[in-house]
């Protein structure tokens, strides 16, 4: 009879601490990153009245079970409802986090680390980043200055808003780099001042200044020169006048000056006509007979209005005293020497009409116009010569109104000299003239050289002439960086000419066959080095302090030399291109935001453009997480089953399954139903015992009762 009443009080006790479990459940309802639990029960103690007995062979009798009594229900275990994820809350805050998988922030109360869901961090006076609720520091790892990178090591507190943080101090570029295509068809490449680049670059101060570089083809194919032309500081200002310098060399420079290239070739002379060789006989010299045209020979020809109208018309009539026909080519003719040109110029009626508004009458055959006065307006309508007598020069001084707007006076465009105007039946006017020019070289003329032909010009291989003739016969043409040097010439005309390249700068290459980049400077670089000097003396004899400038490394590998339309559009940009653009300088910026990223690394932005790795929250993973205690405070503790904490951590990233999410909170995982639903069945399993208790005290009542 005993044994049934404790019975009914371990029931009772059960019972009630199931419904501490319960309660507690339901009163962390809203419990940020609250797990749930849950309890089992089990049954207690039995009492055996009798043992069980086996069959026995020999009497032939079976054998019986056990005889046993129980003697209550117990507690047999309290489970925690860790693995299972909370509902996301979003707070907004960028200081609240939430984890997703089974992992746990770090936190520490100075002497011991505990474990904790609960994200809501916040950011104490001394710029800690700390749990809301307790002031515990949250623990990570900290921003290795030498790498550039979180150094994972045994975790520290993490303090986010310290002075060095507060800004981003100045600092000056370090690296660059070259992008884009370079067209061996673009004119620029070609041209004095080359394709220009510019890179943007900060000096230690923070200060901003404009490097001016420019390429320049040479000779070979695939083959380049980068130099450095200028430096500008932010006000537009060259710095060569910004430090009252002779040369940006002073300050800077990329490569400098290299050792001239030299190459051999061996040229003929051309199969075209233009040229004729004419070997060395005797005491003469060899020279070449070239071809020029009226414009190469004739002083102002090209300038002189009518010219350009005559076209083919134009011939050579008198050379000095000497009248056409020549009675052969005149050798040779002095530079200076005057030369008489006739030519004409034949205006159609309808260009006359549509073009200098003329009307012609074609009754009469007679051309009209309205002569411009000094103020502007027109004249009476005046007759211009009769077809009559074509012969005979049309009031001559009112065609040169009419003439005047063919681009200079007639006066002008004929040195002087009157045309002759005659008027055909059809109303087409042509213009006969007579016109005097000097020649600029010693010339050979032909009889009644026409302006379609040419003016042969003895060319003999010595000092004064060689660039002529380099140009002329061979066509090389010297620039600011090459030059030519005739070696011989051999008995048929050809000659051994060597090219000598010189450039300031550093040498860029690339592969003909792919366009790819070779090399920058020497064999196998990538990269070249803008140099800057410590200090400079300015023309004052003043030194200038050039300390705050830093050199600067290009990496050139990224360019390509293909077509691209006869378009370059190589440029340099500062940095190593990389997603943290590391090298890139920058001046000082000021703290205006922070976040915390999926793998816990927290990056302060500045006003300067400029993102910066402050740290990374680490997380401390278990073997067993049910196994840890519960410390209060949303905080757990290891135990003997739950498996070490090794002091350092790990990235919450690092197995692929967990994260982190700022401006979320992890809710409590408490399912009421279930715990209303679990609330019923515990409350009649607390009656039913209590029935047992008081059943039996009845029949204990009763046995009393027999003694009366």
């Amino acid at each position: 009879m005993m044994r049934s009443l404790f019975s009914g009080v371990s029931g009772l006790k059960t019972h009630q601490t199931r419904m501490d479990v319960i309660g507690n459940n339901i009163a962390n309802v809203n419990t940020t990153a609250y797990k749930a639990q849950n309890m089992v029960f089990s049954d207690l103690l039995y009492q055996t009245t009798q043992a069980a007995s086996g069959a026995n062979a020999a009497t032939g009798r079976g054998g019986i079970n056990a005889r046993q009594i129980g003697l209550g229900a117990k507690t047999s275990a309290i489970s925690t409802a860790i693995s299972r994820q909370g509902s996301a809350q979003s707070t907004n805050n960028p200081w609240d986090v939430m984890i997703t998988g089974e992992s746990f922030f770090i936190v520490s109360s100075g002497s011991q680390n505990f474990f904790t869901r609960d994200g809501s961090f916040t950011i104490d006076g001394a710029g800690n980043l700390v749990m809301a609720s307790n002031g515990y520091r949250v623990m990570g790892w900290q921003y290795d200055e030498e790498t550039g990178d979180i150094r994972s090591d045994v975790v520290s507190a993490l303090q986010i808003m310290n002075r060095d943080n507060m800004i981003a101090p100045a600092e000056s570029t370090t690296m660059g780099y070259a992008s884009g295509i370079l067209d061996k068809n673009d004119t620029d490449l070609h041209s004095s001042g080359g394709k220009v680049m510019t890179l943007s670059f900060y000096d230690a101060l923070g200060y901003k200044y404009t490097a001016k570089m420019s390429v320049h083809a040479m000779s070979q194919d695939g083959n380049y020169y980068v130099q450095l032309d200028d430096i500008i500081n932010e006000d537009g200002v060259s710095l060569k006048r910004y430090y009252n310098l002779n040369d940006i060399g002073q300050i800077a420079n990329f490569g400098g000056e290299q050792a001239p290239i030299e190459d051999t070739k061996v040229y003929s002379v051309p199969n075209d006509g233009s040229v004729t060789y004419n070997p060395a006989n005797g005491n003469t010299p060899a020279s070449f007979t070239v071809s020029y045209n009226f414009d190469e020979i004739l002083d102002g020809f090209s300038k002189n209005p009518m010219m350009s109208l005559a076209g083919d018309s134009v011939v050579v009539t008198a050379v000095g005293n000497t009248q056409a026909p020549f009675t052969a080519p005149i050798n040779p003719v002095q530079a200076g020497t005057s030369v008489t040109v006739e030519g004409s110029v034949t205006l159609t009626k309808s260009v006359l009409q549509s073009e200098y508004g003329l009307a012609y009458d074609e009754k009469e055959g007679q051309y009209y116009y309205r002569p411009k006065n000094a103020d502007g307006t027109y004249g009476n309508l005046t007759a211009l010569g009769p077809r009559t007598n074509p012969t005979e020069a049309a009031k001559p001084d009112a065609w040169g109104d009419v003439l005047s707007q063919l681009g200079g006076s007639v006066e002008l465009a004929m040195d002087g000299t009157t045309p002759k105007i005659e008027v055909d039946e059809k109303g087409d006017v042509t213009l006969s003239f007579t016109a005097n020019f000097d020649t600029t070289k010693d010339s050979v003329f032909t009889n009644n050289q026409s302006g379609s032909g040419s003016f042969g010009v003895t060319l003999e291989d010595n000092d004064a002439n060689r660039s002529e003739i380099l140009e002329k016969v061979y066509g090389l043409y010297g620039t600011d960086n090459i030059s030519y040097t005739i070696n011989f010439i051999t008995p048929d005309g050809h000659a051994s000419i060597t090219s000598s390249e010189t450039y300031n700068g550093n040498m860029l290459v690339f592969d003909t066959k792919t366009g790819n980049f070779e090399y920058i400077g020497t064999t196998g670089q990538n990269s070249a080095t803008l140099s800057f000097n410590a200090s400079a003396t300015d023309l004052t004899g003043a030194t200038v302090d050039l300390g705050h400038f830093s050199d600067i490394s290009i990496d050139f590998s990224s360019l390509m030399n293909i077509n691209h339309g006869g378009v370059s559009t190589a440029s340099l940009d500062n940095g190593d291109g990389s997603s943290d653009n590391r090298g890139s300088g920058r001046k000082q910026g000021e703290l205006i935001g922070v976040e915390i990223a999926q793998d816990g690394k927290i990056r302060a932005s500045y006003d300067n453009g400029m993102t910066r790795l402050l740290g990374q929250i680490a997380v401390a993973k278990f073997a067993n997480p049910e196994g840890l205690a519960k410390a209060g405070n949303n905080l757990y503790s290891t135990t003997m089953n739950s498996g070490e904490f090794d002091g350092i951590g790990i990235d919450i990233t690092s197995d692929g399954e967990g994260s982190m999410e700022s401006g979320i909170l992890e809710m409590s995982n408490v399912d009421l139903a279930g715990e209303f639903t679990e609330m019923i069945t515990t409350q009649r399993g607390f009656q039913a015992n209590s029935r047992i208790i008081t059943t039996s005290d009845s029949m204990l009542e009763e046995l009393v009762n027999l003694k009366r």
